[in-house]
């Protein structure tokens, strides 16, 4: 991890009791990119997470480290994944692993995801838990969720 992003992780858990208990830190996805410079225009570019760090290695090895904001990891069952499709999209489409980003503007976003590479699976659509959602094909393989919490 990068000093800078080690120092805010740090920072983050002096401020808040429950992360400075817990025995994870952080939550890293990895993902393996065949196109390394495309996935980082569509993540960090068009998607807009900041870059946190970059490393090269020998035999062109190259990883980047995109700040995603504060990380869960979601636990579903079958039932519960299947729910979610009907809401979204209206059909069974969900990869065993699918990444969700929270934003500010799901409209938008999903307009320039989708300028940016990305292929449109379901088109943002209000939920019953009073979320704006919409569901991408987005670069490096990773099926995506953008939601807006609209509030109540």
């Amino acid at each position: 991890m990068s000093d800078g992003a080690e120092t805010a992780a740090n920072d983050a858990t002096e401020l808040d009791p429950v992360r400075a208990a817990a025995p994870v830190r952080q939550l890293r996805v990895v993902v393996t990119a065949e196109d390394y410079e495309a996935a980082l225009a569509f993540y960090r570019d068009a998607l807009g997470l900041p870059q946190l760090a970059a490393f090269e290695g020998e035999g062109d090895a190259r990883v980047a480290i995109l700040d995603a904001g504060r990380a869960t990891l979601e636990i579903a069952n079958p039932a519960q994944v299947a729910m979610i499709d009907s809401v979204e999209v209206g059909r069974p489409v969900s990869p065993h692993i699918r990444i969700a980003f929270e934003v500010t503007d799901a409209k938008n976003m999903t307009r320039r995801l989708s300028a940016a590479g990305g292929q449109l699976i379901a088109a943002p659509r209000q939920t019953p838990w009073c979320s704006l959602n919409a569901r991408l094909a987005g670069a490096a393989g990773l099926q995506l969720t953008l939601f807006e919490e609209l509030g109540s």
